[in-house]
């Protein structure tokens, strides 16, 4: 690929066009409407949230940059109160193709809003399908435009207001390159015979990112190590229980549930159970608030919310506790058996210690497709994972009688996309039997 800049990188201080404030008014608005209007191709876009800090995920932050319009920064929050009619972005910029970095992270807020975005690049998925080892926003500017972006305000509070100028000019940057981007990665694309592949992906990417939210089926096992408890369903009672107890508390409250109680110390709860007063006092993680730091000025950001931690007692995780304690063990919940998808499949182990010792003949199997798939890898000069996702060659190679399954279909049943299935499916066939 060319534009690969070996020397050092230059720091990207500022926008060209300088650091925006933020459009909070509906006359902004209308404002920022008018001149996309009048602008012209591509729609650099981005959104800041405030997870860590705010219960929901909101955005609390658009950024968006067209040519002959420069940048603008929305404040969708105070936009929506004040009535902004967000059809009226949609209608300016069109059917503009919206530039879009890691674009799963943000479609779904612009859905929420009612942003309808009716072309995408993803430039992280660009990044990907060219067998770029880095793929973050800063590597790709850095690999391509020799340029470095500033990240340190990647962790930011962006529910804050005002929003202090260099958190502004940190989020301005994120859309000041992104024309750029997409012109070289096009090209890029184009050379490698990958353009075909990439529209497929961005289309993809875009349905999948605009589809309402799916929610948890069983939304307290997301919570992290869970499967520890796995073979102790009374733990699993203590765990839930504090998990809805500290849910009801974070949405009352409209702050991130890890600061009122981290998932580490749901574990070692449900994993003590403590029986007593003296048992619940010795669990120091139950007793204190939550404090995160790191020495940085995050610091500050989360000791705004101090008040509301220190107005969640500690008595009312231990009453979680109890309530759990007293429960039958008829009642207490277990781990739900895999769940198949809207096709009627269910996902294949990802325990490669199972398949070995377990299922010898179809972790042979997999290792024979795998070969394959690193085989088009290393030709294609496309990371394997891009070529076909992990887990539909577990499913594959999972199925009891291989000679029965037509891989072509069972890969589309699966998700692949057409120029994945037809990169992949005859070679895969010939050794799935």
């Amino acid at each position: 690929m060319s534009d690969v800049h070996d020397t050092e990188p230059r720091l990207l201080k500022e926008p060209r066009g300088g650091v925006p404030d933020v459009t909070s008014t509906i006359e902004g608005y209308h404002h920022v409407c008018e001149a996309l209007a009048d602008a012209s191709g591509s729609l650099a876009a981005d959104a800041e949230r405030a997870s860590g800090f705010r219960y929901g995920h909101e955005d609390w932050l658009i950024q968006c940059k067209r040519e002959g319009a420069g940048i603008a920064l929305l404040d969708p929050i105070a936009l929506t109160q004040s009535g902004a009619d967000w059809n009226e972005f949609n209608e300016a910029v069109g059917d503009a193709t919206w530039i879009l970095h890691d674009s799963l992270m943000d479609l779904p807020g612009f859905a929420d809003l009612g942003l309808q975005p009716k072309a995408l690049f993803d430039t992280e998925i660009a990044a990907r399908l060219l067998g770029l080892h880095r793929f973050g926003l800063a590597a790709v500017t850095e690999h391509y435009l020799g340029i470095t972006l500033a990240k340190e305000h990647s962790a930011a509070d962006w529910s804050y207001r005002p929003l202090p100028r260099d958190w502004r000019n940190y989020a301005a940057l994120d859309v000041e390159v992104l024309i750029e981007l997409e012109n070289l990665m096009r090209r890029d694309l184009r050379a490698a015979g990958k353009d075909e592949w990439a529209e497929e992906e961005f289309t993809h990417a875009l349905s999948e990112g605009l589809a309402p939210r799916k929610p948890h089926p069983v939304p307290w096992l997301r919570i992290s190590r869970i499967t520890q408890l796995s073979r102790d369903p009374q733990g699993l009672a203590i765990a839930k229980s504090l998990w809805q107890e500290r849910d009801k508390l974070a949405r009352q409250h409209d702050i991130a549930p890890s600061l009122l109680l981290s998932d580490s110390s749901i574990i070692e709860a449900a994993t003590r159970k403590p029986h007593n007063a003296a048992q619940f006092r010795a669990l120091r993680s139950l007793n204190e608030r939550v404090r995160i730091r790191t020495g940085t000025e995050q610091d500050k950001m989360f000791e705004r919310y101090a008040p509301i931690q220190r107005a969640v007692k500690p008595k009312v995780w231990k009453e979680a506790i109890d309530r759990a304690m007293a429960l039958r063990p008829s009642q207490w919940p277990s781990m739900p058996a895999p769940a198949p998808d809207e096709n009627g499949i269910v996902n294949a182990p990802r325990s490669m210690r199972l398949w070995q010792q377990r299922h010898p003949d179809r972790y042979d199997r997999l290792q024979r497709v795998r070969r394959v798939i690193t085989s088009i890898a290393e030709d294609t000069r496309t990371p394997a994972e891009m070529i076909i996702k992990p887990q539909i060659l577990r499913n594959l190679c999972w199925v009891e009688n291989p000679a029965e399954v037509d891989v072509e279909e069972f890969l589309i049943a699966q998700g692949a996309r057409n120029w994945q299935v037809k990169l992949i499916a005859p070679s895969v066939s010939g050794v799935i039997m």
